[in-house]
Order: C-alpha cells, then sequence, then structure tokens
C-alpha cells in the first residue's frame, strides 16, 4: 500500500512539475506560480475574478486561459518586476479586441495558442527593451506559441501571414515575429514587423520563414 501511494505521489509530482515547450519558456510563470501568487495576495484574487467576468461578458473567456493573461514579461526577474500582473480595468477593452481575433482567425488555423506575455507596466516594459509606445503597456498585445508541438516555424509563419493578409486590416491587428515560435499579435494598429522591429524584413513580405 505504501508503495502505490508512493508511485501515486511521483506521478503527480512529474504532472505538475514537467512543463510544457511553451511554459519552459516562461519560467516562473507557470500555473502553479500563478495559484501560487493568488494565494499570497487576496487583491491580485478579487481583481482577476473581476478581469475573467469581463472576459466572459465580451464573450472571449475561452480564448486563452486566464492566468496566462497576466503573465508580464519574460524578463520579469532580470528585470525585478511582477511575474504576474492585471492590467487597468480601462485597458481591458483592448486585450479583448486582440483575443477576437485570435479566436475567430488564429486558433481556427493554428489551433489553440499559449500567452506567454501581456499587460507590462511601464518599468517593466522599459526595462524588458519594449518600445515606449509599446502595445503591451496598454495591453492591446500578446506574444503568443502554439500549444501544438507538431507545428513548425515555417508552418505557423505562413499561416499567420496569410491570416493577417486576408483580415488583419480589419480587426487593426499588429503582427511581429521574433525566434522559435514566439509571435506577437495587437489591435493597435495594421503593420507588420520582423525580428529587428523592422517592418522590411517581416517574414510575411521577404518570404524568408527560417
Amino acid at each position: 500500500m505504501k508503495k502505490l501511494i508512493r508511485l501515486a505521489a511521483l506521478a503527480l509530482t512529474a504532472l505538475f512539475a514537467t512543463p510544457t515547450l511553451a511554459q519552459s519558456m516562461a519560467e516562473g510563470q507557470n500555473k502553479a506560480d500563478y495559484l501560487a501568487w493568488l494565494a499570497r495576495d487576496p487583491g491580485a484574487r478579487a481583481e482577476v475574478l473581476s478581469f475573467k467576468s469581463y472576459l466572459e461578458a465580451a464573450g472571449v473567456e475561452d480564448v486563452v486561459p486566464t492566468w496566462q493573461l497576466v503573465r508580464t514579461a519574460s524578463d520579469w526577474r532580470e528585470c525585478a518586476g511582477p511575474r504576474f500582473e492585471v492590467a487597468p480595468m480601462g485597458e481591458w477593452v483592448h486585450i479583448s479586441e486582440t483575443l477576437e481575433f485570435v479566436k475567430a482567425h488564429v486558433e481556427p488555423v493554428i489551433g489553440r495558442v499559449e500567452a506567454l506575455s501581456g499587460f507590462r507596466n511601464e518599468a517593466l516594459n522599459q526595462c524588458a527593451g519594449g518600445a515606449k509606445a509599446s502595445a503591451h503597456r496598454h495591453f492591446y498585445a500578446l506574444d503568443l506559441t502554439p500549444a501544438s508541438v507538431d507545428m513548425s516555424r515555417d508552418a505557423m509563419i505562413r499561416s499567420i501571414c496569410k491570416i493577417h493578409g486576408f483580415r488583419g486590416r480589419e480587426y487593426d491587428i499588429g503582427l511581429g515575429f521574433y525566434s522559435g515560435r514566439r509571435f506577437h499579435v495587437d489591435s493597435k494598429g495594421f503593420r507588420m514587423w520582423g525580428a529587428n522591429g523592422k517592418g522590411a524584413t517581416s517574414p510575411c513580405v521577404t518570404g524568408n520563414y527560417a
């Protein structure tokens, strides 16, 4: 009986300790970290509940789990910033518009996505190297990655570039690509860029998906 209990405990440990590929890109910002943050901070719990209610009313609560939407910058530790933060209420409408695009046009083509970075306060955004007018500052933006490990970078970029070309202008979508399978989507204005932040280097323009 003790052996069975020990094996069950090991299985549970493996279940919660083994990160997905996306979670390994967001070290210290996995679901267990999120739950620990909520447990320590009653104010954060209240803010998250209000945010969840807003997403439900807007019809976008099922696009990306709420706990991923409150991830800040991947550089939070180096910047001594918060690993999770709820954006000010006045900014929530911005992310709902971005999520509408993801729900209607991104996920039907590339499947479920995981959010790696959302709202960043001014100090964290500056430290993380974000532009002064970064769309993350006012919660227009999400950095995303496909949840499926089977989708290649090449296939991901080809698909998202086509989506952006067909529907991006209608939703005022900004689209950027970083290394690996990480990409940026916001609803702050129709534009695109590559890894150096320039529109001319966007793989949607160059056709270079490597």
